[in-house]
């Protein structure tokens, strides 16, 4: 290996393992590779070619468009991981987040995020993506930090999630919504007055509440 090429794959190991291109590679103007810094105080900054012999040299793996890893670090949630490295300000939702919390039977084809109504769509390829734009009460409410591979993800709590699923039954499904509840009941600590605050602040309380009551 260059000594180049080591220098850079040192660089990566000191900042956690998972890196974003526009944060680290050099010669790309008014990036943080200007002024992000290592633990002694040294730019953190690598040259493009290097950036890719690593990758095909197998040293990095690419998880998502300008998203690297190294490949000797485990990933357990590759498609988290690259939401939260690309939108660190979107939130997990709806499905996704049911499947995080296990309260579905449902594999998400796509990673659904919440964003600020007025704002603009993140744009990534890899993983697929299923945009919502929730209002700035609901989208404020449950928001969670959960660090995966190292990378803090923002996920709405469960019992966000069941309102928002509730909200969106039109879309999802309402068996799934259901199904959310039974298993939130059997395998979660309920706390109705929690599900109670999220459904009214979404709007669909008189919608959830015979539910509630049969299931919980």
């Amino acid at each position: 290996m260059k000594k180049t090429a080591k220098r850079a794959l040192s660089k990566i190991k000191k900042m956690g393992g998972t890196i974003r291109t526009s944060d680290i590679v050099k010669g790309k103007k008014n990036t943080k590779a200007e002024s992000t810094k290592s633990k002694d105080g040294s730019k953190e900054v690598i040259h493009p070619r290097t950036l890719y012999e690593l990758r095909d040299e197998g040293y990095l793996t690419q998880i998502s468009r300008g998203v690297y890893q190294l490949a000797e670090k485990p990933i357990s949630n590759p498609d988290f991981v690259t939401i939260g490295m690309r939108a660190p300000r979107a939130v997990v939702c709806l499905v996704s987040a049911l499947a995080f919390h296990n309260i579905t039977t449902q594999i998400p084809r796509s990673v659904s995020i919440a964003i600020l109504k007025d704002t603009t769509i993140p744009r990534i390829d890899n993983p697929p993506i299923s945009v919502h734009k929730f209002s700035a009460e609901s989208f404020a409410a449950g928001i969670e930090e959960h660090s995966i591979d190292g990378i803090s993800v923002k996920i709405y709590s469960t019992e966000k999630t069941l309102a928002d699923c509730f909200k969106y039954r039109n879309k999802i499904g309402i068996d799934i919504c259901i199904e959310a509840l039974k298993l939130y009941k059997s395998r979660k600590k309920v706390d109705v007055q929690k599900i109670i605050k999220y459904a009214k602040i979404c709007r669909v309380y008189k919608i959830m509440k015979p539910h509630l009551e049969s299931i919980l």
